[in-house]
């Protein structure tokens, strides 16, 4: 995990989309901690992705519905433990349903190549390769309570990619401001406040079909941390050039893989590349004015700071981060 990027992988040819919604919301300026305490486990701030368990994808109540999950103890998450008992619900959201381009027909109506490249589409998995049963993929990381795709497009997995950028907190002189207990310099990363479910998150989106990794964070950061959609041509042209300079950079991956995620079922799972851009002196996208976007509520530079509560599995991304850099966490 703890590789500089040097080259980029090939094309990732993946196609799935995010919940969308009709509304935007603008907003800037810095972000608080958070010490709300949760009481449901798909609130939980952070989530080890340990190959034992899932916790998110397991949450009672399925995303954006009422559809309720068969309860998964801990000890039967594998598939390799026996469990003739297990009776999963079958959920499928209408908005997949109806067959969206990003969406994949319903197994029986095209025979899809699992674990390879199919079309357009790169059903490979980040984990290796996954079984098939009754012609349908089976999560790597064992039983949700949950079959069919829920609110995901594609059987099989669902690949994102997130782009963490960060810089150094400064004062008003210019100079980094380390932590009162810690001794080490903050960071700080651009994120934000989803419209979904309310929780801070680092931005990020789907890779699109034969669209390489390097330019989906580029255009997920574009468009939900800077709204890039509604920006004049002139400044687009200036936000353009800022963020070419910083994704040229050879970035830090920090994670490849499998995603804890609430939309997660027996079928259909999330993946990402998980990449940090450091705008170490200051001077490319530290000056851009912060914009949310469609995907995102509000926007703000954030402390990185174990005490930040963050979505799904964003916080573990960001220990990396300070660690690699010598930060404070």
């Amino acid at each position: 995990m703890r590789q500089v990027l040097g080259n980029w992988p090939g094309s990732l040819h993946i196609a799935l989309t995010l919940v969308t919604f009709p509304f935007r919301v603008r907003a800037g300026g810095f972000c608080k901690s958070i010490n709300t305490r949760v009481s449901s486990v798909c609130s939980l701030s952070s989530v080890l992705m340990t190959p034992a368990t899932h916790i998110k994808s397991r949450c009672t109540v399925y995303p954006g519905s009422d559809q309720q999950r068969f309860p998964v103890p801990d000890d039967k998450v594998s598939w390799a433990t026996p469990w003739p008992e297990y009776s999963p619900v079958n959920y499928t959201a209408p908005s997949v349903l109806r067959n969206p381009p990003w969406a994949d027909p319903d197994i029986g109506s095209f025979s899809p190549r699992f674990n390879a490249l199919d079309g357009s589409v790169d059903r490979r998995s980040h984990e290796g390769d996954y079984s098939i049963q009754d012609g349908r993929p089976l999560n790597p990381r064992g039983r949700t309570g949950l079959n069919g795709r829920g609110l995901l497009g594609r059987w099989g997995p669902n690949h994102a990619a997130d782009p963490i950028v960060t810089r150094w907190k400064r004062d008003s002189e210019g100079k980094r401001v380390s932590h009162d207990v810690t001794k080490r310099p903050v960071l700080q990363f651009v994120s934000i406040k989803r419209k979904d479910c309310g929780e801070w998150a680092i931005p990020g989106g789907m890779v699109d079909p034969g669209e390489l990794v390097s330019l989906t964070l580029q255009r997920e950061f574009s468009e939900e941390a800077l709204n890039s959609f509604q920006a004049s041509p002139q400044q687009r042209k200036e936000l353009q050039e800022r963020i070419s300079k910083l994704f040229s950079s050879a970035g830090f991956q920090v994670y490849k893989g499998y995603v804890d995620d609430p939309r997660n079922t027996d079928n259909s799972w999330m993946e990402t590349v998980a990449v940090n851009f450091h705008d170490e002196t200051g001077d490319s996208v530290s000056e851009l004015p912060l914009q949310a976007g469609d995907d995102a509520g509000q926007v703000s530079w954030c402390d990185v700071d174990s005490a930040q509560l963050l979505y799904a599995s964003h916080s573990h991304f960001l220990q990396t981060v300070a660690e690699e850099k010598h930060a404070h966490w």
